[in-house]
């Protein structure tokens, strides 16, 4: 399995199809719908398809071959 990489975002929250983007899994947001129709997305261990889907410090993602994901956030 391999390690997940650590994402940082300045903010409170960001929506997975942020997170998708900021992680370079898709080059743009119009592409956020396609991916999570067509890959299997799991945000802590729970399948996800709602682009929406807010993330917090602490939550993880896994995109399939794009990889495994740790959200870190610096917002105080």
């Amino acid at each position: 399995m391999s390690e997940k990489k650590h994402v940082r975002i300045e903010t409170e929250y960001i929506t997975l199809g942020q997170f998708l983007k900021l992680a370079d899994v898709i080059q743009s947001g119009g592409m956020v719908k396609w991916f999570l129709e067509e890959h299997e997305v799991y945000v802590n261990g729970e399948p996800e398809d709602r682009r929406g889907r807010k993330l917090r410090n602490g939550d993880t993602v896994d995109a399939g071959e794009a990889g495994s994901f740790a959200v870190i956030s610096t917002h105080e």
